[in-house]
């Protein structure tokens, strides 16, 4: 092989040797919701923004009295940050303002567990966390 082709065709096998970009952690969440509502319903069509935000913004009567709405807390903007009943900030919840936001599952996790109990008196279906993540990661 004559030198200058042995750089091309090294670079060539270096980058198909090399794996493929991972999902986010983000995506990975959504792919997991998504198999999970797929499995609760073989209808399951994809997330809604739509269905997120009426989510988001909809009142609740099986949770606790002091917040019978997500925007309970987190306010009606989803930019801008909101307040705890207990006067703690709550940092806004749209990625457009919080960029790190979703990136940890577990974190994730924690919170729809803890607000979905809160809000609405039972946990969210994978449906839901879809949603109301695929809306958040629109705003």
């Amino acid at each position: 092989m004559k030198p200058t082709t042995a750089l091309p065709v090294l670079t060539l096998a270096l980058a198909m040797a090399l794996p493929v970009a991972a999902a986010s952690p983000r995506e990975d969440q959504l792919a997991a919701y998504a198999a999970a509502a797929r499995a609760a319903s073989p209808a399951f069509a994809g997330f809604s923004a739509t269905r997120g935000k009426t989510l988001h913004t909809q009142n609740f009567a099986g949770g606790k009295p002091e917040s019978p709405a997500c925007t309970s807390c987190h306010g009606n903007d989803p930019r801008g940050a909101g307040r705890t009943p207990a006067g703690k900030v709550v940092e806004a919840m749209a990625l457009s303002a919080s960029p790190a936001r979703y990136t940890d599952p577990a974190k994730v996790e924690k919170w729809f567990k803890r607000n979905c109990n809160e809000v609405l008196g039972r946990e969210c279906t994978p449906l839901e966390k879809g949603d109301w993540l695929t809306f958040m990661l629109g705003q």
